[in-house]
């Protein structure tokens, strides 16, 4: 069920004492080591299962721009300039290419909507045009369908999610950095208010910096300490085919959404189709959730399922640090792709494209995407504990947006001038009653 990513090597020893551990070695975390590394400071990436194994390897690979949420609109701007050096800086391809992406609909205010982002977009300079019916038409030649219209952002691509946390794994390591898998974080040191070292299930780490990646764990590790960090996590079906003839690069339709990848195959999902558990950390804060839900409810599924028993979001009370915790019991967090959504997903590509009526999938698999309130990510220093940077809650974003999330997160680590405003990423805004609206894309 997981789908086939690169490994890494760990290194056997842990170090006593470092300047910044990373918790979580997704593409953020990843990104984060690999910055700090590369700016000589000491780093111990810790991934309580395999670098990258999680939702960082079950995404559609798009690196955008278009249709990003103001506020994450700069970050986006800059994650895209530091996609394009990774091939350059690290020596390996990590699959980045600015092929364009193409969406096109006949839903008169899904258009409606994406002319009026125009208006952002023109304001900071990025590169994307409307289509007329005809030309979305003539751009996905092959489909045999007409369209009301759609969108072409020029610029933005994709990456390999096979590839991309692994890759900047390796980078972090040709810089100095130390990685750890199969080593969980059990929990913080802390002294009068700020941290002092990591405990881990090989040992302590002694630092007075920490970020915090652990995409849909990261609410629970909080919690254990006292932070409070509303996340929520839906679940969704992904398939990837068997080699398929050349269609386009990057396609988004209400149907289904197709990228390509390195080898030919394509990567196929149904945008926003997810199921919601009711777990008891959905419970806990459903309030601070129910905005998102109202508004995003045509589009979730609602269950339960073992989710409610086991893993990030269960009741899983205060874990004592020199015994197993929750991280190692659920080294990967795999569950199992639904059937029915993975059949519906295939028999829509193949309608929208005949051409793939005899091509088969080769792998298919579900991830939990996690949220904010606002489905704007969490980039910050969490106060009341000096020294701990928070960097989750990407919202479905953090692929394309991960190695701007790790390079602000490495940032306010260390003190350095953010690539970024960090405002509109503060944790405070969600529990002071000062975020803003539930983002439209």
């Amino acid at each position: 069920m997981s789908p086939t990513i690169e490994r890494v090597a760990s290194d056997e020893r842990l170090p006593t004492e470092v300047d910044v551990v990373v918790i979580g070695a997704g593409i953020v975390g990843s990104a984060a080591a690999y910055y700090l590394a590369k700016r000589g400071h000491s780093v111990a990436l810790l991934e309580k299962g395999i670098v990258g194994a999680e939702q960082s390897s079950r995404n559609w690979g798009w690196c955008r721009q278009q249709n990003r949420d103001a506020r994450e609109l700069p970050l986006a701007m800059r994650a895209m300039e530091l996609w394009e050096r990774f091939n350059g800086e690290i020596g390996r391809d990590i699959g980045f290419r600015r092929t364009g992406l193409v969406y096109a609909s006949n839903d008169a205010d899904q258009i409606a909507q994406w002319e009026k982002w125009r208006g952002t977009a023109r304001q900071l300079g990025i590169d994307t045009r409307m289509l007329s019916g005809a030309e979305a038409s003539a751009m996905t030649s092959g489909t045999g369908r007409s369209w009301l219209g759609g969108v072409h952002s020029v610029s933005d691509g994709k990456a390999e999610p096979a590839l991309a946390a692994p890759v900047l794994a390796h980078g972090a390591r040709l810089n100095g950095a130390t990685i750890h898998q199969d080593c969980a974080a059990r929990g913080l040191d802390i002294t009068n208010g700020a941290v002092t070292g990591v405990i881990t299930e090989k040992g302590s780490i002694r630092t007075r910096s920490v970020i915090l990646s652990g995409g849909a764990w990261a609410s629970a590790f909080c919690r254990r300490h006292g932070l409070r960090f509303p996340q929520a996590s839906a679940r969704q079906s992904i398939l990837r085919t068997e080699i398929a003839p050349q269609l386009l690069d990057a396609l988004y339709t209400p149907d289904c959404a197709l990228t390509r990848r390195l080898d030919g195959s394509y990567t196929i999902a149904i945008s926003g189709k997810a199921t919601l558990d009711v777990t008891p950390q959905g419970l806990r804060y459903a309030r601070d959730f129910m905005p998102m839900f109202v508004r995003r409810l045509k589009a979730l599924e609602f269950g339960i399922g073992p989710s409610f028993f086991k893993g990030p979001e269960a009741m899983m009370g205060n874990w004592a640090f020199d015994k197993e915790t929750p991280f190692e019991r659920i080294r990967v967090l795999d569950p199992a792709p639904s059937r029915s959504a993975i059949a519906l997903t295939m028999a829509r590509a193949r309608a929208l494209y005949p051409a793939l009526k005899d091509v088969g999938i080769r792998e298919s698999w579900s991830g939990y995407v996690d949220s904010t309130p606002d489905a704007v990510p969490v980039i910050s220093p969490v106060a009341g504990l000096k020294g701990f940077v928070l960097a989750a809650g990407c919202s479905g974003h953090g692929f394309g947006l991960g190695p701007g999330i790790g390079h602000l997160a490495a940032d306010l680590a260390v003190g350095d001038t953010p690539i970024v405003d960090p405002s509109p990423f503060r944790h405070s805004r969600l529990i002071d009653g000062s975020k803003g609206e539930v983002g439209e894309f």
